[in-house]
């Protein structure tokens, strides 16, 4: 039983890339996609109009936080996180797994589950798989994690790695059990087996029997080669089922994003593009700025020109017109971030007036959602190649600086980055 369809409309003749149509129960998601990271159903920020007004149909919630805070009897009551946060559209949630490896120090791993401490009051706890799928039933998901042993890919301990790929494989199986609503939000399950090709291929054959309605590449993006990462999704996306939506977890630097996509994964989160806009970021097709540089100071330029997003649109075409001069200004005053302030005089001609606060977070969100939306084009049209090489070619400049990493997989799927078009 499962609460989504999935529907491929069209594949690269060259790359494993393909379009596809993902329809869940809070509405239909195109393929490929990023899903921005609202950790504690909130992203930071934006409010949920603003976040809807990016194109993004679905958001990644954290179950790890949403169970400490605002705890489980709460999202019962409210009838889980759509009420809560007000927010129309998809939400996927992960297991909390990845804080086995983020909070290791105060965790403790068993087969019955992650015994550790509360970061707030130092309460000991016990997240088990029958306890991470009841959170996550509560929350209402759309899309449920398996709760996995994760383990850091740099790890040394090759006999660590293969109980961690063969732990997440049994708790699967508890996962399934304890899943109360198949009918209304889908399960998916989580292949493990650090950078060793032969467990990943092992965990593949194993979770794939389970037939869960889609499947994800995880325990990546925790410090390994690049070479070493796209190997692993290369292999894992040659071995999975062809119908099934293919999510791979932690990835948001956007020639990642297009690498994996031309390796055959469908679906990516990072808290990357959020979290560096509170620091003054802005990530462009030309690469990421640094706007509290001091070369900013004086440069009355949008911060990109052509960027659909409010901050960027200009303010005769209804948008903001923020210039990286003003974005300067204000984030070199506040660390936390860039809070863009919506002056009440904006012309009524355009749009209703507003005084809201916005964070460049609303624009690096939107640059990586219109990204993909890009990228699904091209796959449609057949020139995902030609867009791979544009995209490289404006991100980097000159060809002797890309990096071998990308070039190296981008062959393995015949396209030539540094051959002329």
């Amino acid at each position: 039983m499962s609460a989504l369809t999935f529907d491929i409309v069209a594949k690269c003749s060259v790359t494993k890339a393909r379009a596809a149509i993902l329809r869940l129960p809070h509405g239909r998601v195109d393929l490929p996609i990023f899903m921005p990271v609202a950790t504690q159903g909130t992203l930071k920020g934006l409010t949920p109009e603003q976040l809807e007004s990016t194109g993004c149909r679905l958001c990644l919630n954290n179950t790890y936080h949403l169970g400490l805070k605002p705890g489980q009897a709460t999202l019962d009551a409210v009838g889980g996180a759509h009420k809560l946060q007000s927010w129309p559209h998809n939400i996927l949630t992960d297991s909390g797994g990845f804080q086995m490896v983020s909070l290791l120090k105060l965790a403790r791993i068993t087969e019955e589950g992650v015994r550790f401490l509360s970061p707030h009051d130092g309460t000991p706890m016990l997240l088990t798989p029958e306890h991470s799928i009841s959170l996550q039933n509560s929350i209402g998901s759309d899309i449920v994690m398996q709760l996995d042993d994760v383990l850091v890919t740099t790890s040394p301990d090759h006999v660590r790695m293969e109980e961690a790929m063969r732990r997440s494989i049994r708790w699967l199986d508890r996962c399934i059990a304890a899943h109360k609503y198949p009918e209304k939000q889908n399960l998916f399950c989580i292949i493990q087996g650090g950078l060793d090709l032969d467990m990943r291929r092992e965990c593949c054959e194993e979770m794939a029997k389970r037939d869960t309605p889609g499947i994800a590449i995880g325990g990546l993006s925790g410090g390994e080669a690049k070479d070493s990462y796209c190997a692993v999704v290369d292999t894992c996306t040659g071995l999975l089922p062809e119908k099934k939506p293919r999510y791979v977890m932690g990835v948001g630097y956007p020639e990642d994003l297009m690498v994996s996509v031309a390796l055959g994964a469908d679906m990516f989160d990072c808290v990357w593009p959020t979290r560096t806009a509170r620091f003054g970021n802005a990530i462009t097709s030309w690469g990421t700025l640094n706007l509290r540089n001091s070369s900013y100071a004086q440069d009355f330029s949008l911060i990109e020109t052509g960027c659909g997003c409010v901050c960027c649109k200009p303010v005769e075409d209804g948008g903001l017109g923020m210039t990286r001069a003003y974005i300067h200004h204000v984030a070199a005053k506040e660390t936390a971030g860039a809070h863009l302030w919506v002056p009440p005089y904006l012309p009524i001609v355009t749009h209703v007036l507003q005084t809201q606060s916005f964070r460049l977070t609303i624009h690096n969100v939107h640059y990586l959602l219109s990204l993909m939306r890009s990228a699904r084009t091209a796959i449609i049209e057949d020139q995902f190649p030609r867009f791979l090489k544009r995209f490289f070619k404006k991100l980097y400049g000159e060809s002797e600086n890309y990096p071998d990493w990308a070039v190296n997989a981008l062959k393995k799927v015949n396209v030539d980055l540094l051959a002329a078009e």
